[in-house]
């Protein structure tokens, strides 16, 4: 005979968003679910008094001063010399190329002492000194760009300014440290547009095929994930995991040689990465770096396209475009280094000699003539095109080549940007960006009140991900992770942040990491809000865990028989104990956690009274 005792549960205090809402919510992707969780933050702070701190997205809350100073100063120069040609006061005329760099020097001498002075200077001396530009051809085209009044030409990248770029790139990406030969360079609208271009260039030159398969080191930036299976697309995925763990049982988020193994497999065409990634923010190692270069060799048709966005954060970084060159397309964006998320600034990088431009050269007879006749009214010889003046094509449905190519006033900022690493000796800025973040690092660490991860050198801390069951599972065990799977759905501790302490945080799980992780953007907030935010994440961890000892006491301590109570229906005695249906159950559990709460309230007077007897 089936048991009559009642099912005991506890429960943290009841939220707005119930279960089975959460459980819809889930399907979204984790920015869009943070745009709920922000609606829920504002109501919070509407009617707790509360401050709503939004570490979700990524945008930094800090911005690089001199290159702007630099670019609004230029701005200044070259309206001077467009009115030098024609002045009809609301009308000027285009900026003039002969002896522009002397009147740029005679220019300068009068702006002594005004913001962007020094740093104009030293672009101009670095293109005519370290680079051997001809003065006025390098001037004027910084002059005639920050105009705007001209199509980019070439298409592709400004002559100048693809070299400045370029210098760069070798800088913060190979660490100073470059492979031989030379990189042909994209300017591009920023790193989304960039995958964009990317991948459709992929397909339209048949290096990528609809229900090819492709490999996703994971986590990564969920719209990675969400490409492979649109419709156009629909790729197998093979995940590449960074599942490593510590002696203590947490996540170092590294990638163990059996799953890097994975990408000896033939049939993977692809593999994307975000180096450091995203969330974890961690690079890769010498030891994974050596491994990929390795199975390169046994996979040598592989294309590897890698984000290395959040290079700048990790010393001495060396990207994958510095180790595999001919195999990898290389994404940078200048996006949270320059805090110009806003300009919308990337390039996209592939080595002169490469895999990609091999393999159309290999391609069957049909896929040449097809591509010959997309490519013929460019060029005569369309089969000597290079992939990635493809790309540059395909950005513009090839008919409109001949007006492709990143607006020239970004590209000028663009260079700006580039040049301030480039003529920053010390690298001050950089070591500025470092120090913020792990500053906030800290002090998320000290408003959690445990100690922090082992250093290593390979971690960028823009972003934390943490594994809320691997805490729970350190700290109270399995019983408690079971009696959290069973009840909870894994969001339900960013409903609670945002409900309770107007804290939003985004969903690891949506980035392909573990279900119940949690990702914190450490560049977006004040120093001081990462402190309150780990007192906010230990308050609400706390409630989860006060309820499940409760629980346990109820079933089996002292206090047996009190607290909130599920009582098993009828039906279930008589079924000999099967599970009732969800939403009763939830039905039964709202209903005790009210009883509860009544009684309670109905016992605390009598309590006071009997103290004051």
């Amino acid at each position: 005979m089936a048991s009559t005792a009642p099912l005991t549960i506890s429960l943290a205090s009841a939220l707005k968003t119930t279960r089975s809402r959460q459980r819809d919510l889930e399907q979204l992707s984790p920015f869009e679910l943070k745009d709920y969780l922000i609606t829920l933050a504002k109501d919070n702070q509407q009617t707790a008094a509360l401050t709503m701190l939004n570490a979700g997205r990524g945008n930094p809350n800090w911005i690089a001063t001199e290159p702007r100073d630099a670019f609004f100063l230029l701005g200044q120069f070259a309206m001077k010399e467009a009115r030098r040609v024609r002045d009809e006061v609301i009308l000027a005329g285009m900026p003039p190329k002969k002896g522009c760099a002397d009147r740029l020097r005679k220019f300068l001498s009068k702006h002594k002492g005004d913001d962007g002075y020094d740093f104009l200077l030293g672009v101009l001396e670095y293109g005519v000194k370290i680079k051997g530009f001809d003065p006025d051809a390098w001037i004027h085209e910084l002059t005639d760009s920050i105009i705007g009044d001209n199509y980019p030409v070439p298409p592709r990248a400004l002559v100048h300014i693809e070299q400045i770029l370029h210098d760069y790139l070798i800088k913060e990406m190979c660490d100073g440290r470059p492979p031989k030969g030379k990189f042909d360079l994209f300017p591009v609208e920023g790193g989304t547009a960039a995958m964009c271009y990317i991948f459709d260039s992929l397909m339209q030159n048949g290096l990528l095929k609809q229900g090819d398969t492709i490999a996703l080191f994971l986590p990564t930036f969920t719209p990675y994930i969400e490409i492979a299976h649109l419709e156009r697309f629909q790729f197998k995925i093979v995940a590449i995991n960074a599942d490593s763990l510590r002696a203590d049982g947490t996540h170092d988020w590294h990638y163990p040689a059996s799953e890097i193994a994975k990408l000896e497999n033939p049939r993977i065409k692809l593999a994307v990465t975000v180096n450091p990634s995203n969330p974890p923010s961690v690079a890769f190692n010498p030891v994974e770096m050596k491994q990929i270069v390795r199975l390169i060799r046994k996979n040598p048709d592989l294309v590897l396209v890698t984000d290395d966005v959040y290079g700048t954060f990790v010393p001495n970084f060396r990207s994958l475009m510095a180790e595999v060159p001919h195999n990898t397309i290389c994404v940078y964006s200048f996006s949270k280094n320059f805090g110009c998320t806003g300009w919308r600034l990337g390039v996209i990088a592939t080595h002169e000699t490469n895999t990609m431009d091999r393999r159309i050269a290999e391609l069957p007879a049909s896929w040449k003539r097809r591509l010959n006749k997309r490519y013929g009214a460019m060029t005569m010889e369309p089969e000597k095109l290079k992939f990635i003046d493809r790309m540059v094509a395909d950005s513009r449905n090839v008919a409109l080549n001949h007006t492709a190519g990143l607006s020239l006033p970004q590209q000028v900022q663009m260079g700006f940007f580039a040049l301030s690493h480039l003529l920053d000796l010390k690298d001050a800025y950089k070591h500025l960006t470092m120090k913020i973040v792990r500053g906030r690092r800290d002090a998320l660490w000290r408003g959690l009140g445990i100690p922090l991860p082992p250093e290593d050198p390979m971690r960028g801390w823009y972003y934390v991900e943490l594994d809320f069951m691997v805490w729970a599972k350190i700290m109270y065990g399995d019983g408690f992770c079971k009696y959290m799977t069973s009840n909870y759905e894994p969001v339900d501790f960013l409903f609670r942040l945002a409900e309770k302490s107007g804290v939003v945080l985004m969903d690891g799980g949506g980035f392909g990491g573990p279900p119940w992780s949690i990702r914190i953007s450490l560049a977006n907030l004040d120093d001081g809000d990462y402190a309150k935010i780990g007192k906010y994440m230990v308050e609400a961890a706390t409630e989860y865990v006060e309820a499940w000892k409760h629980s346990e006491l109820v079933r089996s301590g002292p206090t047996a028989g009190k607290g909130q109570k599920v009582k098993a229906s009828a039906a279930k005695r008589a079924a000999g104990g099967r599970k009732t249906s969800a939403s009763a159950a939830r039905k039964a559990v709202k209903q005790a956690v009210e009883k509860a709460d009544t009684a309670a309230k109905s016992a605390k007077p009598a309590r006071k009274a009997a103290a004051r007897k």
